[in-house]
């Protein structure tokens, strides 16, 4: 059986997104989340300001991206920038990755949730062997 390989768009963030300038980033990120299943990977490691607005526009890519069965997934996000994501409480709604490769890389390996329980049986046997 064949897998076919997703393509990634990787698309890099200005310093600031606000005013006029927010509307080219959203048109330009746009073209690569109106796809089939997108993989998206922004770049942040130029930017050093994320304002309430901009904020909500990459709230509105990841959605966009998830009504397509895709995702958008953050790379290189300055302290600053980190902070302004958890100040709004978004920051876990994101994978982030260190660096933009590892993003990359993160849409070609098959993703699992892992849910350990404990079982209760298991700790009353090991004291009933250690008992013994």
């Amino acid at each position: 059986m064949k897998t076919k390989v997703r393509s990634v768009a990787v698309r890099k963030l200005p310093e600031r997104i606000s005013g006029a300038h927010r509307d080219q980033v959203y048109r330009d990120l746009e073209s690569a989340i109106s796809v089939d299943r997108p993989a998206v990977v922004l770049d942040c490691s130029a930017l050093r300001e994320l304002d309430p607005s901009a904020i909500h526009l990459l709230l509105c890519c990841l959605e966009e991206a998830m009504k397509r069965n895709g995702d958008v997934r953050l790379a290189a996000v300055a302290p600053q920038a980190q902070a302004s994501l958890e100040a709004a409480e978004v920051d876990t709604l994101f994978q982030q990755y260190e660096h933009i490769g590892d993003a990359v890389e993160s849409f070609h390996r098959p993703q699992f949730d892992f849910i350990q329980f404990d079982n209760p049986l298991q700790g009353e046997q090991k004291s009933r062997m250690n008992a013994a």
